[in-house]
C-alpha cells in the first residue's frame, strides 16, 4: 500500500499524532491539551540502579538494525493503538528516513527499543518495549545522550506516565509544545552518523 509520506510528516510537524482505536479501521489524527517531554539537559535523570547496569555494558546500541521487530515489540501488548495500517505507515516513514528504531541488544538478542519519528531537531517518541529487563531503560538513556550530542531540541514522549517521570519527564501545554516544535523541525539535525 502506498502512503503519502509528506502529508503524514506534515501532520506530525503540526503537532498531531496517529493512533488506531477500537479495531483496525479506526486510524486517525489526534492532539492533546498537554504534551510530555523528556528533558535534553541537566533535568534528565534516571534511577541509580540503572547506572550500575550502564556501567556493566551489558547491552550494545543499534539504530534500525531490526526496525520491524521493534515495531512488532511495541505493538505486542494487550491493548495496542498500533494497528497493521500504522505498522505499514511506520515502515514507509522508515524507508523515507523519518522513522527510527533505537535499539538495545544483548549479543544477538534484541533486548528493547524505542520507536520514534525524526523531523529536524525533534524526536517524537511513539512507543517503547523491552524483552530483557532494563533493555528499554538503557535505550532511553543512550537515546537522550545521542539527541544531546546531535543538538536536538525536542524529545516528545506524547503522554506522561510514572515510568517516564523517573527520567525527569515534564508536561507543557499544547500551545507551548507547538511553538517548540516549530523551532525544532527547522534544525538540521541527524540521528545517525554517516557510518551507521
Amino acid at each position: 500500500m502506498q502512503y503519502d509520506v509528506s502529508a503524514i510528516i506534515q501532520g506530525y510537524a503540526q503537532g498531531y499524532f496517529l493512533m488506531a482505536n477500537h479495531g483496525e479501521d479506526s486510524l486517525g489524527w489526534y492532539s492533546s491539551r498537554e504534551r510530555a517531554l523528556i528533558p535534553l539537559d541537566e533535568r534528565f535523570r534516571y534511577p541509580s540502579s540503572l547506572q550500575r547496569v550502564l556501567n556493566q555494558n551489558r547491552f550494545t546500541v543499534e539504530i534500525n538494525r531490526d526496525f520491524k521487530a521493534v515495531v512488532e515489540g511495541c505493538a505486542n501488548r494487550e491493548e495496542t493503538w498500533i494497528s497493521s495500517e500504522l505498522k505499514g505507515i511506520y515502515h514507509a516513514l522508515n524507508q523515507a528516513g523519518f522513522a527510527y528504531s533505537f535499539e538495545t541488544w544483548k549479543g544477538d538478542e534484541l533486548a528493547g527499543g524505542i520507536l520514534g519519528i525524526v523531523i529536524g531537531g525533534a524526536f517524537i517518541g511513539e512507543s517503547m518495549f523491552f524483552r530483557i529487563p532494563d533493555g528499554s531503560k538503557v535505550a532511553m538513556v543512550k537515546l537522550v545522550e545521542r539527541l544531546i550530542e546531535k543538538k536536538f531540541i525536542l524529545f516528545d514522549a506524547q503522554m506522561d506516565n510514572p515510568h517516564l517521570e523517573r527520567f525527569g519527564s515534564y508536561i507543557i501545554s499544547n500551545r507551548d509544545y507547538k511553538k517548540l516544535l516549530k523551532t525544532a523541525i527547522i534544525q538540521p539535525c541527524s540521528l545517525i552518523n554517516s557510518r551507521e
